[in-house]
Order: C-alpha cells, then structure tokens, then sequence
C-alpha cells in the first residue's frame, strides 16, 4: 500500500507567507502559512489522494506526527511533558472538556521532538543557557534598577531559574520586565548575536515577560540540514525559517510567553526542566547520501536522503512516511511507484519492508523508532 498524502497549510500567525511556497514553487500566500501536518493526528489528519484522511487508514495509531513548519515570527515559549506528567495531568482533568479553557493537556503522550533546517538558516531558543554565562550578558547590558533585579535573582541560591521564571510570569516582576527590554534594545548592534535576537523577539512582543525569559534561553542557529532535539522539560521557542519536524503523537503544549493564550505558571513550573546547559546540534555527516538523526525515544526515527543518479534503498521498519523537499523524488514500495512534488509525502504500511527513492531529489524519510 503506497499512498500520497497532502494537507492544507495551517495559518497560525506566526507563519510566513513565503517560506512553504517557495519550497513548493509557488507565489506568495495571501496568509501566513505556519504548519504542514503529515499524521493521523485528530487535530488535523493529513489528506489522502484519491479521498479521506490518513487516520481512516491507520485508526489513528501513528506514533508519531511529520511536519513542514514554516516560521516568520516567534512561536511561543513552550514545553512539553514527560509520559508520567502528561498522563497525570490527562487524569486530573478528565472532568473538563476538550474545549475548556482551562485544559492544559490534550492527550496523555509525551511530546518529544526534532527539528531539521531546511532554509539556509533557522534561528531557535532551545533550554535554559548556564546562570554565569546570563549574567556575563548582563553585564553587557546598560545598568540600571530592572537589569541588577534580574542579575540578583540569578546570583541568589537555590534553583534560581526556576524561581526567576516565577517571578517574570507571575507577575511579580512589575516594571522591571520592561526596563529589562529596554535595556536590551540599548545595547545596539554591538551586542552579542543572543542579545540582538532578544530586541527583535521585543519588537514583536513588545512588554511580553517571555522576552525576559528568552534573555535566559540558548540561542541557537541552524544550517540547512541540521537538526536539534528537544526533550521533555526543555523549554524551548522557534524564531525563524523553514523545517521538517517530527515528534511523538501528542499536542500538549505548556506555555511560558510570546503568546496571548494562556499561561498557566503553576503548571509550567511543574513540568519544566529547570537545569541549565547547552543543546547539542545534529549535524549531517558527509560520508553517504542517508543522513540519520539519532534520538533516544521510541516514537519515531528520521532520515535525510540525498538522492543522486543511483536508486536508494530505505528499509521500512514499520508504517513509514517519505517526504519530497527538492527535486524530482519517486517512492517506490511492494511493486507500486508514486512520484511526489515537494511538499507532499508518500505513506506505506510496514508490511512494505523495503522503499525505494529515485531521484534527483531530497527526502526525509520517518518512521518508528528502533
């Protein structure tokens, strides 16, 4: 079984107009296109050619969800749970319903995932950058009151990113958020390059406390191919450009900024990994056309394939998804062949056992983990 799928963009506002249609070869959108779902998600199963949706056809069982995201603006500061937290917190509310404001938790899965450059440059905030390399930026900055309030929370004892993130979204910090902001913008262009993502992340959310606690995040820019995993517990945001994402079947998401949807800090304190240090990159290594990122969970693997004149052959560990992002790639699985544009997928079943790609062309190729 080898079928094509599709999906409409979704037009979340921080999406771009130009990013997925460019990969697709198109013109410009009329509105921001954000995010390409290739799963049988409930939220928003992908299409599948010839009529339904995918999750007609899997029962809504993938492990995993296949996504271009396309950013222009900052997606919110966010976190996802563990396993335990999310089925703890999928039991507390039960009585709610999936609508209610209120709900933190849309299923009860963890949400671990990985991110792969496809623009030439991707910029992210990815987990909480160690306190003494913060506070050296904060010596960079243009002194005053809200600056040395921030710099003395940090130099207090304890787990002092934690209680930092308390007071910035809880509304303890009062003024100081915004001479903070200010006093990043003063910095100019001289600046360190975090410092300078921090005043534009300011521009779009101009008085948000998650500027702050982007002031207190890892910035992280991604070369086309590379990749980052974010766990459990890692707070992270996506500023900018265009990716292939894949995480484990789940959409629940506990925010903490950059957003006007609610922030519940109590429940964002609880699942949020409040230890510091940096986020590796993923890199593509240069020895064979089959890059694989490696990731330690079971929901889903990825590989980047490179296609050049000769066929490659993929195995198929179970349902598989491929996904055309240049070039002209054929899929070919259990005597069927289907040759896709960029920015459409191809899915086969795991009795298929072998996929072949033809090219000249770039696929991604997901899958279960192993």
């Amino acid at each position: 079984m080898l079928l094509r799928l599709t999906n409409v963009p979704r037009d979340y506002a921080w999406g771009s107009t130009t990013l997925l249609a460019a990969l697709e070869g198109r013109g410009p959108a009329d509105a921001p296109e954000a995010e390409v779902w290739f799963g049988d998600h409930p939220g928003d199963p992908a299409d599948v050619d010839g009529g339904g949706t995918l999750d007609a056809v899997t029962g809504g069982r993938l492990p995993y969800l296949l996504k271009l995201l396309a950013a222009a603006q900052p997606l919110s500061i966010q976190v996802h749970p563990t396993v335990a937290q999310a089925r703890a917190g999928w039991e507390r509310e039960a009585d709610l319903a999936m609508d209610a404001p209120e709900r933190n938790y849309r299923d009860a899965n963890h949400k671990p995932e990985l991110l792969v450059a496809l623009s030439e440059r991707f910029e992210s905030l990815s987990g909480l950058r160690p306190v003494d390399e913060t506070l050296a930026l904060l010596d960079g900055l243009p002194d005053g009151p809200a600056v040395r309030a921030l710099r003395d929370r940090l130099s207090g004892s304890g787990d002092v990113l934690r209680d930092t993130l308390r007071w910035l979204l809880d509304g303890s910090a009062g003024d100081a958020v915004d001479g903070i902001i200010d006093a990043v913008r003063a910095a100019g262009t001289d600046a360190p390059a975090s410092v300078q993502a921090v005043a534009r992340i300011a521009d779009t959310y101009p008085g948000d406390p998650g500027v702050v606690v982007a002031l207190l995040m890892n910035h992280l820019v991604l070369q086309r191919g590379e990749g980052v995993f974010l766990r459990a517990g890692l707070l992270h945001a996506y500023l900018s450009g265009l990716g292939v994402e894949i995480m484990a079947a789940s959409d629940n998401v506990l925010r903490g900024g950059l957003t006007p949807k609610r922030i519940d800090v109590a429940e964002l304190l609880a699942v949020v990994d409040s230890s510091s240090g940096s986020v590796p990159v993923l890199r593509p290594t240069a020895d064979g056309p089959v890059t694989e990122y490696e990731v330690p969970v079971p929901d889903f693997a990825l590989r980047r394939v490179e296609i050049d004149a000769e066929p490659i052959d993929i195995a198929a560990e179970g349902p598989t998804m491929v996904l055309a992002t240049s070039g002209d790639v054929v899929v070919s699985a259990g005597g069927e062949r289907l040759a896709l544009q960029v920015g459409a997928a191809a899915f086969l079943d795991a009795s298929d056992g072998i996929v072949t790609l033809t090219g000249p062309g770039e696929a991604f190729v997901a899958g279960p983990g192993r």
